[in-house]
């Protein structure tokens, strides 16, 4: 897609499509306040049951992503990757595996994060790790 939008509508484009993608696997999915801290999506199962709280990271196109686990309250996290042409997920925990291949980079005090594709690529599609909601 050649038009540049804003990061805002990549990223609410992104959490919509992963919200398609809970309810079709039938979780009740409810999207928090946009840029509320470290949460993006709470969900729960048809019969109440369980909650699943997820963070979701939205890109248009292949690049590492920011992601802070000092700050993140998910246990989830969903990235969203090509959000305007064919999109594709990576499902994991954020604890974990994932947690140990977080990359953090302190300039001057302050701190950046992030995750490597290459280090995000093994989750693609791994929809077992969070189940079904009914």
């Amino acid at each position: 897609m050649s038009t540049k939008f804003p990061n805002q509508i990549t990223g609410n484009t992104g959490l919509f499509y992963v919200c398609y993608e809970l309810s079709k696997r039938g979780w009740n999915v409810m999207p928090t306040s946009r840029n509320a801290r470290g949460t993006d999506i709470l969900a729960y199962s048809v019969d109440g049951k369980r909650m699943i709280v997820i963070e979701v990271k939205s890109l248009s196109k292949k690049n590492p992503i920011g992601i802070n686990p000092d700050t993140t309250l998910s246990e989830f996290l969903i990235i969203c990757r090509y959000v305007y042409d064919v999109p594709e997920l990576f499902i994991t925990r954020i604890d974990g595996e994932l947690r140990s291949k977080i990359v953090t980079h302190d300039k001057a005090g302050k701190k950046s994060h992030w995750l490597n594709t290459k280090d995000y690529e093994p989750f693609k599609d791994n929809w077992s790790i969070i189940g079904k909601g009914i």
